[in-house]
């Protein structure tokens, strides 16, 4: 397994966000707005839905990088950091998850 983490991606996803739209993806997709990357989001969720229904792991893996990529995109665009939404997962499994459901 390689060391990459989605800390390694964010920093990527802030060096690219530099680039003008006509070479970063992921300035195009920042320019865009929140709107534009929800939509993506909403995309690649129900991609990931549809390959998780099949029978090919590699689709699910692919639809499911789309995914988080999109997903931390969004993250950033609304200023919302990775380490925060861990520490919130963190917080979560501390106590059984129907507890937790509950709770909300």
């Amino acid at each position: 397994m390689s060391g990459f983490s989605l800390e390694d991606l964010v920093a990527i996803l802030r060096a690219r966000s530099t680039a003008s739209a006509d070479n970063s993806y992921t300035r195009s997709l920042l320019d865009g707005g929140p709107a534009l990357i929800a939509r993506k989001v909403g995309e690649e969720a129900t991609e990931t839905i549809i390959a998780a229904l099949g029978d090919d792991t590699d689709a699910v893996r692919d639809e499911a990088a789309d995914l988080l990529y999109h997903l931390l995109v969004l993250l950033e665009v609304k200023g919302v950091e990775l380490k925060d939404v861990l520490a919130e997962l963190e917080r979560r499994t501390s106590q059984s998850g129907l507890d937790e459901k509950a709770a909300r």
